[in-house]
């Protein structure tokens, strides 16, 4: 079994990255020039050591095998720290969760940043290490990218777009097509962390106690589940912005079968619970960052929800509900007293930039 590596932490660092002649990025920084080069050279390249990046080629060649996984997104959060984490492990552990839900195991990433001028040259360098620590726990190689600067008013700090490739597990078989009634829902861990933890940032609430972001690297996990029970895993997806709500609503639509879910199965943290009360959200749609979604064969549900308890980011696991033939193409959650309710797909945008 591989475990989450934790022993990379910056905090354990003693090696700082070289110092910048600039305390804030300015437009020179994304000349093309000997700024742009310094800034490279002191802050990513020497960073992400690896034999492909260190080419410094406009792009890179790597080596697969078989089918593979590709995978792009762009991250905009605000703001950018948060408590838990920040945009650069956001930026890895996005990509590289997208290409778990893939059944497929990352091996490289593309980054690229939009950096706004003014912004402080020691976030930049706090958000690059985060990014190298996510991507050392995560075990996956950053090979090529890009840096462009923009005028102050015209981005919002730094904006992150990562790409990620990797090779399709043998014994994957994940789509929605594979989808039966009966099958078994089972979430990872506890929702709706991380839009909270992002809110409470931006909004300055304060709450009994911290909230924090659940962002993480789900990908060694998804790997040892894959490889315990093979096809008895038949959907995977991480529920991100729309959360647990957008996710099975994408899933009933797509089967034309129905998803039954219980709110008394819903692992919601009593904190989080309370913030979603006072705030007057559902937690159904509140984003997530560090936990997925599975529909599994009902006969393997129980063993696959005690295999992912061994796992640190795995130990809240639950069965929250079942595919049904009944009402299909819709989500239906039994609630606390027994009633029935009608799930719907997000309207409109919840919350504002939380990834």
């Amino acid at each position: 079994m591989k475990e989450d590596k934790k022993t990379n932490s910056i905090s354990n660092w003693t090696c700082p990255l070289p110092k910048q002649d600039y305390d804030q990025i300015i437009l020179g920084h994304g000349s093309g020039g000997s700024l742009t080069q310094k800034l490279l050279d002191g802050g990513v390249f020497s960073l992400f050591d690896n034999p492909w990046l260190n080419e410094q080629e406009d792009g890179a060649v790597v080596q697969m095998r078989g089918d593979i996984a590709i995978s792009t997104d762009s991250f905009v959060v605000s703001p950018i720290f948060f408590p838990g984490g920040n945009i650069g492990d956001l930026a890895v552990h996005g990509t590289v969760n997208d290409i778990a839900m893939c059944g497929a195991v990352p091996k490289f990433l593309t980054l690229s940043f939009i950096l706004e001028e003014g912004l402080p040259m020691e976030e930049f360098q706090k958000v690059l290490m985060t990014i190298k620590e996510a991507a050392d726990n995560a075990d996956v190689d950053i090979v090529t990218g890009d840096t462009k600067v923009v005028e102050k008013g015209k981005g919002d700090k730094i904006f992150i777009n990562t790409t990620g490739i990797g090779f399709m597990h043998p014994r994957a078989a994940l789509h929605y097509k594979n989808v039966k009634p009966g099958d078994a829902i089972i979430v990872s861990g506890y929702i709706a962390r991380h839009g909270i933890a992002v809110l409470s940032v931006r909004e300055g609430l304060e709450f009994e106690a911290p909230v924090l972001s659940d962002t993480a690297a789900l990908n060694h996990m998804v790997l040892d589940i894959i490889e315990d029970f093979g096809d008895d895993i038949r959907f995977l997806r991480d529920p991100t912005r729309g959360g647990i709500a957008s996710t099975t609503n994408e899933l009933a639509q797509k089967t034309r079968l129905g998803v039954a879910l219980d709110q008394t199965s819903l692992p919601v943290d009593d904190v989080v619970e309370g913030a979603c009360e006072m705030l007057g959200l559902d937690p159904l749609y509140v984003a997530n960052e560090g936990i997925f979604v599975a529909v599994v064969d009902q006969e393997n549900a129980d063993a696959i929800v005690h295999r992912l308890k061994s796992h640190v980011l795995g130990k809240d696991a639950k069965i929250i509900g079942h595919i049904t033939e009944e009402h299909p193409g819709q989500v239906i959650c039994k609630s606390l007293i027994g009633g029935r309710r009608v799930v719907q797909m997000l309207p409109g945008e919840q919350l504002p930039r939380i990834c």
